[in-house]
């Protein structure tokens, strides 16, 4: 019961609902959902750590930054596998999930020093800045190192 409870309260608010399906790609850095969803770092990392708690996404730490991706199907629960799909699968064509799709590949084309600089002066310091962890890496692999000018 406790765990129907948990998924299901998890499920019940949209920005929770929209950061499921952003990290359908893959792994975020919490800067990146922060700009996805446009709320304060304080209520994103809320609703992360209410997903997080229903065993829907799974999250590590690399120093002060945190990173998010969907629980694996081999350690998350039945039920919580069960819930990842029936999302993807009830609204991954639905207009809003289709939108968020298109200002995911642009913010994570982003230069992460540029967006973490304007999150810092509009809302507080975030993460994935530091050149050396894992996202910076793939933005450097991909033509956007922290010299290069968005």
């Amino acid at each position: 019961m406790e765990e129907f409870l948990a998924i299901t309260n998890a499920l019940a608010d949209e920005n929770r609902v929209r950061a499921i399906l952003a990290l359908r790609g893959g792994e975020l850095c919490a800067c990146q959902v922060i700009e996805l969803l446009q709320l304060a770092p304080s209520t994103v990392s809320k609703h992360l750590s209410i997903l997080k708690q229903a065993g829907l996404v799974d999250a590590r730490k690399e120093g002060r930054w945190m990173y998010y991706r969907l629980s694996d199907t081999d350690r998350a629960t039945p039920q919580a596998a069960r819930a990842i799909e029936w999302v993807r699968a009830t609204l991954g064509r639905d207009e809003t999930a289709r939108e968020d799709v298109r200002r995911l590949d642009r913010i994570v084309r982003e230069n992460p020093e540029d967006l973490c600089k304007r999150q810092a002066t509009t809302r507080s310091k975030c993460c994935s800045s530091a050149p050396e962890t894992p996202a910076a890496a793939r933005w450097r692999k991909a033509g956007l190192d922290a010299s290069r000018a968005t």
